[in-house]
């Protein structure tokens, strides 16, 4: 091979090398990425999100549109998700309740990682909050759990979707407390259900603080506890369950993950610019004031999160479902 072919032929290596490296990473993104949320709209898990790809989109100068599809206990999405091409423009956001469920739905759930999807990073944990309607006559935990004995099934609970945190928290409270509620689902996010509340349609809701920050700013509703290790530096006159059923924690979360087949480029390139956004501090403290709080991590710990959640979780769904048997 004379001199000139062998310079074509090198020429053309690093051409093709470099177009797949661009085409994998280098230009990524050249244009809009959508994320699909497996929550409602206005929904808590939602909300965070859409404060994180606000900011995803000015790091990346590319707009980042979170596609809505709840229903189907997340499995909706999940098979959207699922079925997307695994090119880095389709992302996904599923929340605990698609990882460890009591109820499941359709087929698509529980997720595993990374078997179903790859982690990318953590977004936001939610806090679930208990408040009442004031017409329920009740201003602490122990007065509604005395009030529950007092009277099992009496007292309704929304829940926004079966199988949804917002409903394992109620039976996980029901379980603990050794108590009876009614159970009162919603399909459409917080908004009907808290109307419901604040009218004394329904005792009380289980959710977390976005979905019933103005009906609390208000006083329509009462916030009587919240589902956190400890209390909240935000919301410090509210207090945990805990301090009156001990070791009791109902906190939700959203991560971020890509299709099986995002070529791992991506999937760094992503994980990475998701920590920077997720570890401002200016972000942690807007979404602190709205009951969710950032915890920066990159895919490997991402991963071993989730599993770390599905332990402490599935145990204790098993020990509820064997209780609603009997």
């Amino acid at each position: 091979m004379n001199v000139f072919w062998r310079c074509f032929v090198l020429a053309s290596a690093l051409a093709t090398t470099t177009v797949t490296v661009h085409g994998q990473s280098g230009g990524y993104p050249d244009k809009p990425v959508q994320i699909i949320a497996d929550s409602s709209a206005g929904s808590t898990p939602d909300v965070a999100l859409r404060f994180v790809a606000e900011e995803l989109t000015k790091a990346w100068g590319q707009q980042v549109v979170v596609v809505n599809r709840p229903g189907a206990g997340g499995s909706l999405a999940a098979r959207a998700a699922a079925d997307a091409t695994p090119d880095g423009y389709t992302l996904y956001q599923p929340v605990l309740s698609t990882f460890v469920t009591l109820h499941p739905a359709a087929p698509n759930v529980p997720l595993h990682v990374p078997k179903d999807f790859l982690p990318i990073g953590f977004v936001a944990e939610n806090p679930m909050f208990i408040a009442v309607s004031p017409s329920l006559g009740v201003k602490s935990l122990p007065e509604l759990i005395a009030l529950a004995k007092k009277k099992p099934g009496a007292i309704s609970y929304a829940a926004t979707g079966i199988g949804r945190l917002t409903h394992l928290a109620g039976e996980l409270l029901q379980h603990e407390a050794k108590i009876k509620l009614q159970l009162v689902p919603y399909t459409a996010g917080p908004a009907h259900a808290m109307s419901d509340v604040a009218s004394g349609r329904v005792g009380m809701i289980i959710e977390g603080y976005s979905g019933v920050a103005g009906a609390a700013r208000s006083g329509s509703i009462r916030l009587v506890a919240v589902a956190s290790a400890k209390r909240l530096d935000d919301f410090p006159d509210v207090p945990t369950v805990a301090e009156t059923l001990p070791d009791f924690i109902a906190t939700g979360w959203g991560i971020l993950v890509a299709p099986v087949g995002t070529p791992g480029a991506i999937v760094r390139k992503v994980s990475e610019e998701l920590y920077k956004v997720v570890e401002n501090p200016e972000l942690g403290r807007k979404l602190a004031k709205l009951g969710s709080y950032t915890h920066p991590m990159l895919a490997d710990e991402t991963l071993q999160f989730v599993h770390s959640q599905q332990n402490r979780w599935n145990p204790v769904l098993a020990d509820v479902a064997r209780a609603q048997q009997k």
